[in-house]
């Protein structure tokens, strides 16, 4: 597996959502990439269903973490965004992240085949 964090954006505008896919690795300090790739995919149209796709990359648990916490809060951290814009996101997880526990009150992440 590369050690580089590689992103790619697929915009449907008709369908009113982006797509963020990441390949690589995704650790605790590399998200904060991946949460400006998010923001500047949020802010294209107000209303944007955001699908981050990290379904091929290699997730550390704290970064799966903070991703299922944007999700839940559907806002990016405040360090990103300080204007705390509506981000409505869904998180397609790599399917090995079926096996990390979650408790009850965390909302089921979506899992990729």
């Amino acid at each position: 597996m590369n050690d580089k964090l590689k992103v790619l954006v697929r915009l449907d505008l008709e369908c009113g959502e982006a797509q963020v896919a990441a390949q690589g690795n995704v650790t605790a300090r590399s998200i904060q990439a991946l949460y400006v790739v998010m923001k500047r995919a949020n802010h294209l149209r107000e209303g944007l269903q955001l699908v981050v796709d990290v379904s091929h990359a290699h997730v550390e648990p704290s970064a799966l973490e903070q991703l299922r916490k944007c999700s839940e809060s559907h806002h990016l951290p405040l360090s990103i965004d300080p204007q705390q814009s509506e981000c409505n996101v869904r998180v397609l997880a790599p399917a090995d992240a079926g096996l990390l526990e979650t408790s009850a009150r965390r909302a089921p992440l979506a899992i990729a085949a």
